[in-house]
């Protein structure tokens, strides 16, 4: 077998291990959401994760940013500590999002009128355009380690201003539920 189709099947591999990770963390957040519901009675109150989840998605912010800006200016060597480091700050974004939900459910917005439309637009995009973040991370990840950076780089121009839009915009969903009082 050649190089070239040993780095094939190692892609097919990949390829078939992401799509099955993804599904199954989509099929989980919209299990936890959407039909169980947190269960109040676990005795584990939670109720600080949203400020840290918060923080967590503004580091990932700042991260994303140095990152970015350390390429421009051709240092792999940075850009690469500051990414890892992004995914590792988003990495416990998501466990820290799982760990609140699974013990205390959804968050009701509670505002009304053009406001509740404004959060509602926002929490869409950030919903819809999130599912995309942990394929593409993974995705990049897995060119970067491979050394394949034509095909990284495809990749990281789109997942970039994805990746940076979900963490801005779960900082400003966490500051507008805490704006108005929650909806019963």
């Amino acid at each position: 077998m050649s190089t070239l189709d040993a780095g094939a099947g190692a892609d097919k591999r990949f390829f078939l291990f992401n799509a099955a990770l993804s599904t199954a963390a989509i099929g989980f957040l919209g299990w936890l959401l959407l039909i169980r519901g947190g269960s109040g009675t676990s005795g584990l109150d939670l109720r600080f994760m949203p400020a840290v989840n918060a923080c967590l998605n503004a580091g990932s912010t700042v991260l994303l940013l140095c990152g970015y800006i350390a390429v421009k200016r051709g240092n792999p060597r940075i850009h690469r500590y500051f990414m890892v480091s992004a995914v590792a700050s988003s990495a416990l974004f998501l466990i820290g999002y799982i760990a609140y939900h699974y013990v205390h459910g959804d968050t009701r917005f509670g505002g009304v009128g053009t406001i509740r439309t404004v959060y509602l637009s926002i929490l869409a995009s950030h919903v819809l355009l999130s599912i995309a973040v942990v394929p593409m991370v993974l995705t990049a990840l897995y060119f970067a380690w491979r050394k394949q950076f034509t095909r990284h780089t495809k990749v990281t121009k789109v997942l970039f201003p994805i990746w940076l839009y979900v963490s801005v915009t779960g900082v400003v969903i966490f500051f507008m539920l805490r704006g108005y009082p929650t909806a019963s």
